[in-house]
């Protein structure tokens, strides 16, 4: 009988059977024995593997109903990895409103290695069609996109690419495999900055690539493998402890982020709220809304007063912890751009993007509205 993703999260199909004990054990090790010198399924090398990294791909490839999945040292190095099976030269159309790590990766590194990077808006179709030329080799999608949360129709575009024989890769940390899942949309390559909502306690640097096909899979392991980009064996333990909780730190938060839509709404201290939960093309792909909410307070020159007066959201980067985590895109995540393509964007001093937490929701409302009260 097949379990549940929720069930599959915390039980172990070796528990009992190589140990007995309620957590894997911590494998911590560099080198392991090799039964026999042939023996092409043992583990060789930390680098290569190890059963801590094994059990954690494992996991993730269920989580993304695929049947390959990849653990990296950051969601950037997994980002890297997916966007480097392709070869000099080829063509890649990208979201034009993007994580900003993901611009500085095209325009810097990928770049020397000679792809060709083009961002548009990938919410027409018509601008995928017109952005394919004779090298197009992938399309990059991320939906929602960060941090104005644009919708992408994932299947729209899969059926671009399959037309056009390209591969379709998706960002998926913003949704989670429990909120959204590609794969079964169609596209070849699902990414994750596993430190966001997979990890979920601001306390490692992970990433993930899920994949269907072995072709695909083959040089995502020999970028992991060669380049040393895997996840090491602590924060592959780590990383599967976190994922035992998933399923109701994803529940709690996007039923508080519904009830902060429905506060930011009424409150006349803001004027632009980015959230899916109404999109009816997100809604088609998703489950919900999800749990990060973008908005722009209406006196843009109070962004700093407004956040000296939270107590509860944690002024910060990243996004997807337990707690809260409010960001300002234009001095962190999207700080490489330039203030023209900020403003192009609607990147502006009063825009903020706010990570809902699994705190009590009448307290954390409560908070923001004390402190748009207060300016």
């Amino acid at each position: 009988m097949k379990n549940s993703i929720d069930t599959d999260m915390i039980i172990d199909s070796k528990r009992g059977k190589e140990y007995d004990t309620a957590n894997q054990p911590l494998y911590y090790s560099t080198a392991f024995l090799r039964p026999s010198l042939d023996d092409e399924e043992a583990h060789l090398y930390v680098r290569n593997s190890n059963p801590n990294r094994e059990k954690l791909e494992e996991k993730l490839a269920r989580l993304e109903n695929g049947k390959y999945g990849f653990a990296f040292n950051s969601g950037m190095s997994a980002i890297a990895a997916a966007l480097m099976t392709s070869s000099p030269g080829d063509h890649i159309i990208m979201p034009g409103d993007m994580y900003g790590g993901t611009y500085e990766l095209g325009k810097t590194i990928l770049k020397r290695y000679q792809l060709e990077l083009t961002a548009i808006d990938q919410s027409d179709l018509n601008n995928i069609k017109n952005a394919i030329t004779e090298n197009t080799k992938a399309i990059y999608i991320e939906t929602p996109s960060n941090p104005t949360l644009k919708v992408t129709d994932i299947k729209g575009i899969v059926e671009i690419a399959r037309k056009n024989n390209l591969i379709t890769i998706v960002d998926n940390t913003f949704m989670t495999p429990l909120g959204q899942s590609p794969l079964s949309l169609g596209a070849d390559i699902v990414v994750h900055s596993a430190t966001k909502f997979l990890g979920g306690h601001s306390d490692l640097l992970a990433g993930a690539v899920i994949v269907n096909d072995e072709t695909i899979k083959n040089s995502i392991q020999e970028l992991q493998v060669v380049m040393g980009m895997g996840l090491g064996t602590y924060d592959c333990w780590t990383l599967s402890q976190h994922l035992k909780t998933l399923s109701i730190r994803w529940k709690k938060s996007t039923e508080n982020t519904e009830k902060l839509y429905t506060f930011f709404k009424t409150h006349e201290g803001i004027t632009d709220i980015y959230y899916p939960g109404e999109d009816q093309l997100h809604l088609s792909q998703a489950n919900h809304g999800g749990a990060v909410i973008s908005f722009r307070i209406k006196d843009e020159s109070k962004a700093q007063k407004f956040v000296d007066q939270l107590n509860i959201p944690l002024v910060s980067v990243s996004l997807g912890g337990v707690e809260s985590i409010l960001s300002h895109p234009k001095t962190s995540s999207h700080k490489a751009l330039t203030e023209e393509e900020r403003q192009a964007k609607g990147i502006t001093e009063g825009l903020f993007r706010l990570s809902v937490g699994i705190e009590a929701a009448d307290d954390l409302i409560n908070d923001i509205k004390h402190a748009l009260d207060s300016i």
